[in-house]
């Protein structure tokens, strides 16, 4: 894993939560340009697993690959699945969803760091 990838993806996310947690504030659903960013997320995560794969195979991979590719296909559901969830609910709670993914995937992140470097 690259630190300054994860500390992107991690920043994002606390951006991307703020930005939801304002529309909780003023009672409104998710727009479109917030799934837009959810999906940047993604795609950003996407190419962690690439680097996560490739610097496994060169032996710089996690101590524990197991604990570490569950926690990553965990967080590559997660902005997915709120952004299903924000389709179909279109009242301020889809902002509730969009505020607990992103920050669910902020700490799923920082927790594969740490799995990744052995803590």
């Amino acid at each position: 894993m690259i630190l300054a990838l994860l500390l992107l993806v991690v920043a994002l996310c606390v951006v991307l939560a703020g930005w939801a947690g304002w529309f909780v504030a003023r009672d409104r659903a998710v727009i479109l340009n917030q799934l837009w960013g959810g999906a940047v997320i993604e795609g950003l995560v996407l190419v962690q697993g690439v680097v996560a794969i490739v610097q496994g195979a060169t032996g710089a991979g996690a101590d524990d690959p197991l604990l570490f590719w569950g926690y990553y296909a965990t967080t590559l559901v997660i902005l997915p699945v709120a952004a299903a969830w924000a389709f179909a609910e279109r009242t301020k709670w889809s902002s509730v969803v969009l505020l607990v993914a992103s920050l669910t995937v902020a700490f799923l992140q920082w927790r594969m760091w740490q799995i990744w470097m052995g803590a």
